[in-house]
């Protein structure tokens, strides 16, 4: 089954996940569920799961991936095998972040998913880092006066979580989350995490890429509400609301699609990523087949 055909990712957690036949089944105290492997784009296996030796063999011979995650996907962990098995946006991703022109092609095209309606076709990158600055501490002031929460600025330490107020605990919290979800997407669709187009030098500047997507609409108002509740499990309750949004609002599947519009913005049909075709590199155009003898190809005299 095509890519475009699969649900886009399955989410199971505190379950034993096994193979019958054809289908996974997952079997908790409320019983079982079947689901035909070949349907499934990704399978997110959450706290509290076991699977089966069988169950990841059949996952792998349908062209399935397999992503361990924390709770409703927010925290991301390993991963399997990439959800198909074309390298087609891996190769697209390559591609345009190792051309200057192409690279900030992307990049503007990220700034203008957070600035609908507004022409970013012709900014630098330094405007875009300015626009992108004021819209967040706009953002933090917004939520602030919302909530009656204070705020002076964005302070935390990475190395001393207890060190920060309640509200940048709160944020550190949810933007981990999101980095859990964008990281989970990236894998799945066989991505590099490392090959970001803003943020670089880091084995993670994709995933920072995408996750920052969704900073502003997600993980800020989050942060805040949480603050304002005072609460005693800041982190805690922080992670269930994200993972509550995620959930309601389908992040995983609108994160996957942004992703491949960023990579492959041209391509009016859904790629099948899981053609499994290899194809041999051509120094002179396309590619070519690798399943035949290239013999007649080679134009030269043998020097002996």
């Amino acid at each position: 089954m095509r890519a475009s055909e699969r649900v886009s990712f399955i989410y199971l957690e505190r379950c034993t996940v096994h193979r019958d036949g054809n289908a996974i089944i997952a079997t908790d105290e409320r019983g079982v569920v079947h689901i035909p492997a070949a349907t499934i784009g990704a399978l997110l296996l959450g706290p509290g799961t076991r699977v089966t030796h069988q169950a990841m063999t059949l996952m792998a011979e349908s062209g399935s991936t397999a992503v361990w995650v924390g709770e409703q996907g927010v925290r991301y962990y390993a991963h399997g095998r990439p959800l198909g098995r074309s390298s087609r946006l891996l190769d697209a991703q390559a591609r345009a972040v190792s051309n200057r022109d192409s690279r900030l092609a992307v990049a503007r095209a990220m700034y203008a998913m957070r600035f609908p309606g507004e022409d970013t076709s012709s900014l630098t990158m330094q405007q875009l880092r300015g626009k992108e600055g004021a819209r967040v501490r706009r953002s933090y002031r917004e939520h602030a006066e919302r909530t009656g929460v204070e705020w002076t600025r964005r302070d935390y330490d990475p190395n001393d979580f207890e060190a920060s107020d309640d509200v940048n605990k709160a944020l550190s919290a949810a933007t981990t989350c999101l980095y859990g979800v964008a990281h989970a997407v990236t894998v799945a669709l066989g991505c590099s995490p490392g090959l970001g187009f803003v943020h670089t030098g880091h084995d993670r500047s994709f995933v920072y890429d995408i996750a920052d997507l969704y900073k502003a609409e997600i993980a800020i108002p989050v942060a805040f509400d949480v603050a304002a509740a005072d609460v005693d499990d800041i982190p805690a309750v922080t992670r269930r609301q994200v993972r509550d949004i995620v959930y309601q609002s389908k992040l995983l599947p609108r994160c996957a699609g942004d992703i491949k519009q960023l990579l492959l913005p041209d391509d009016d049909d859904v790629p099948d990523f899981d053609a499994d075709v290899v194809y041999l590199w051509d120094d002179r155009g396309e590619a070519v087949n690798s399943a035949q003898s290239h013999d007649a190809d080679y134009d030269y005299e043998v020097p002996w």
